[in-house]
C-alpha cells in the first residue's frame, strides 16, 4: 500500500507539513518495504489559486491510496474523495516516519469533511 505524507523536508524523519495544498512536499511511502519517494510540491504550493486540485492530482497519480496530513480544504478534500483516496489526520508535529507508524497503528481520524477553508 503507498500513503502519501505531506512533508516539510525530502525524508522519513522530517516534519509533517501541516498543509495539504501548499505543502513543500509530499512522501510516497510504500509500507510493504518502507521505501519512500519525494514529490516536490513548490510549483503547486507557490500557485495563486489551484493549489489543492494540483496536489490532489499529483497524489493521484503517485497510486497512494491513502493520504495523511494536517489539514485539507474543500477543493482538495472533493478531489482526493473523487480519486479514492482516503484522507487522515492527527498528526501535529512529528516526523513522517512517526505518521506512518500511527496511521498502521490506527492511531489517526479519518477525515469526513474539509477542516479549513479554501486557500489556508
Amino acid at each position: 500500500m503507498k500513503i502519501a505524507v505531506t512533508v516539510q523536508g525530502t525524508g522519513l524523519d522530517d516534519p509533517v507539513d501541516p498543509r495539504f495544498g501548499r505543502a513543500a512536499g509530499f512522501l510516497i511511502v510504500e509500507t510493504a518495504t518502507g521505501e519512500a519517494a519525494y514529490l516536490d510540491n513548490r510549483a503547486g504550493g507557490d500557485a495563486a489559486q489551484g493549489a489543492g486540485l494540483q496536489a490532489a492530482k499529483r497524489i493521484a497519480e503517485s497510486g497512494a491510496t491513502v493520504l495523511v496530513t494536517g489539514h485539507c480544504g474543500p477543493n482538495a478534500f472533493r478531489a482526493l474523495q473523487a480519486a479514492g483516496i482516503r484522507l487522515f489526520t492527527g498528526v501535529d508535529g512529528g516526523s513522517v516516519r512517526e505518521a506512518v507508524a500511527r496511521y498502521q497503528a490506527g492511531q489517526l481520524s479519518e477525515m469526513g469533511s474539509p477542516d479549513v477553508k479554501g486557500h489556508w
